[in-house]
């Protein structure tokens, strides 16, 4: 099992976008095996220490491998959407990690 943690920065008034990019694009996580085991929307009220900018979002996905995670990846539906992605995107930081 693989896990994803992204953390994800919009640019400033394009949250209506990510939004329409992320209503296509989760639900083919599980065509892949995949889980959306997390998704959270931090607020600086919540975060107790920072050294980095908060993000929009924080995502948590599981996959059974490797194999399924660049199935995803490389999706033609999925591509469809990316122009929503780089519109609202500003950055996002993916770990890559598995249970020990």
């Amino acid at each position: 099992m693989i896990y994803i943690t992204q953390l994800i920065y919009i640019r400033e008034e394009q949250e209506a976008v990510f939004h329409q990019f992320e209503e296509e694009v989760i639900p083919m996580i599980a065509k892949y095996n995949g889980c959306l085991m997390l998704r959270i929307r931090p607020e600086e009220a919540q975060v107790i220490e920072a050294n980095t900018d908060i993000p929009y979002e924080v995502h948590l996905v599981s996959f059974p491998t490797e194999k399924d995670f660049t199935a995803f990846m490389q999706d033609e539906d999925r591509k469809q959407f990316l122009a929503l992605k780089e519109q609202s995107v500003q950055s996002v930081l993916l770990i890559k990690g598995t249970i020990l």
